[in-house]
């Protein structure tokens, strides 16, 4: 997913009109849906599970990483959703 994801990032931030047309689905009704959507029109295909599943998964590794050394739980796992447009 990440490399998906940072394929996608450069397209968008070497050409305003991808960039424009990421962030105007935001502004959806369904905005991951429409993310996805506007994505696989730039030939990147993100299906909403998988972006939501990322995220979970990285939180996951990265809690499984410490050998039981003690680490409290996130509140969240990480959006690679928003951290997108945070990057964007």
């Amino acid at each position: 997913m990440g490399e998906k994801l940072t394929l996608l990032l450069h397209l968008a931030l070497n050409d305003k009109k991808i960039k424009d047309a990421l962030v105007k689905t935001k502004n959806a009704t369904d905005p991951v849906s429409a993310f996805c959507k506007k994505a696989k029109e730039y030939g990147i295909e993100i299906s909403e599970a998988e972006l939501f599943l990322s995220g979970e998964e990285f939180t996951g590794s990265m809690l499984r990483s410490v050998n039981g050394g003690g680490v409290e739980a996130f509140d969240s796992w990480t959006d690679f959703y928003e951290l997108f447009f945070a990057a964007l």
